[in-house]
């Protein structure tokens, strides 16, 4: 078996601003593992919040050369992969998601039936806006609705004044549209729930509240879902199997991450962990292309919320088969990720 990679740039087509970062652009590394005639891909994106550039990335992929060198099938390759917890997660997700593709590809099914959804049904995602004016908030979100967006994520955390005018704005502009309420940890437990019964107050209905406050802290993430009249999502604080044992009864849902928690098998075992906690499942993902987001696609099956929006921020996709350009994510059936190169 024999892995390889190709990096490429990924341009947004409008920067994405967030509590703790503004994002323009950012570079993917496309991996490719190859075993009998046959070639899976995945893909990996610089993150400075995971410490992942470029460099970091193919040295990383280097040093599972010989690893995966010594495997004789996708299967006893995944093992091997999964045992080395000194590789980082989001290089273990997209070796795991070339893997899985190529294990669709030998047996000639799509991904979700390994994983647990055998048949796959068309699923609305939402739309990030980011952190902005809630005059151009409002302009977005009627755009996005236009466009058949059903459910639309607003970015929060800097400004709690700004945050409810923003969530109302959007709400007005897309009055039919389920919103999610994202402050990426920049609140403090008290303005976390002071901000949220302020939106909620104005007649803004909430689908879910995710990581209001800054991670490490899970009795404070307890006390704001007491007080939380929308579900309440934990991100940052849900990275293992571990971790979501903790937060059973603390929050009502966790988001799940590929690249935050190394691939499909392990994400598996974490939406397995949140059924046996009574916690709700999120899909979520980072900025990528529809490489990069088509594993998490095929767990959608698991889901309540689905936030696979990665690849619509985009100014150019260099992948296409996964949707989503009307708020619905589709999938061709193909075998494997059932992603192809524009």
């Amino acid at each position: 078996m024999k892995i390889d990679w190709e990096v490429y740039g990924l341009e947004l087509d409008t920067p994405l601003r967030i509590s703790r970062s503004v994002m323009s652009r950012r570079d993917a590394v496309r991996v490719i593992v190859e075993h009998d005639g046959r070639h899976g891909h995945g893909e990996v994106v610089t993150s400075t919040y995971y410490r992942l550039d470029v460099e970091a990335i193919t040295s990383l992929l280097n040093r599972l050369r010989p690893v995966l060198a010594d495997a004789d099938s996708p299967e006893t390759a995944l093992d091997a992969l999964h045992a080395d917890s000194t590789i980082p997660e989001g290089v273990r997700a997209a070796v795991d998601a070339a893997l899985h593709d190529l294990l669709g590809l030998g047996r000639d099914v799509p991904v979700h039936a390994l994983v647990g959804v055998p048949e796959w049904h068309d699923t609305p995602t939402a739309y990030t806006i980011g952190i902005t004016t809630p005059e151009d908030a409002a302009v977005r979100a009627a755009a996005l609705a236009g466009r058949g967006f059903s459910v639309l994520k607003v970015k929060a955390g800097t400004d709690p004044e700004r945050d409810v005018a923003a969530v109302a704005a959007v709400q007005t502009a897309a009055p039919d549209a389920r919103l999610v309420l994202d402050p990426n940890g920049g609140w403090s437990p008290d303005e976390a729930v002071r901000t949220v019964e302020r939106i909620t107050a104005a007649g803004v209905t909430l689908a879910a509240v995710e990581q209001p406050i800054p991670p490490g802290d899970p009795d404070a993430l307890a006390w704001v879902r007491e007080r939380c009249p929308a579900p309440l999502v934990a991100d940052e604080d849900a990275a293992t199997v571990a971790d979501v044992r903790k937060l059973a009864g603390a929050v009502d849902g966790v988001n799940v991450k590929l690249a935050k928690c190394g691939g499909l098998r392990p994400a598996l075992d974490i939406i397995s962990a949140a059924r046996d906690g009574g916690l709700d499942v999120m899909l979520g993902c980072l900025v990528a292309s529809s490489l990069g987001i088509a594993p998490a696609v095929h767990l959608a099956g698991h889901a309540r919320w689905v936030d696979l929006d990665g690849h619509l921020l985009l100014a150019h996709d260099p992948w296409s088969g996964i949707g989503g350009e009307n708020g619905t994510l589709r999938l061709s059936g193909a075998p494997g990720l059932g992603v192809v190169r524009r």
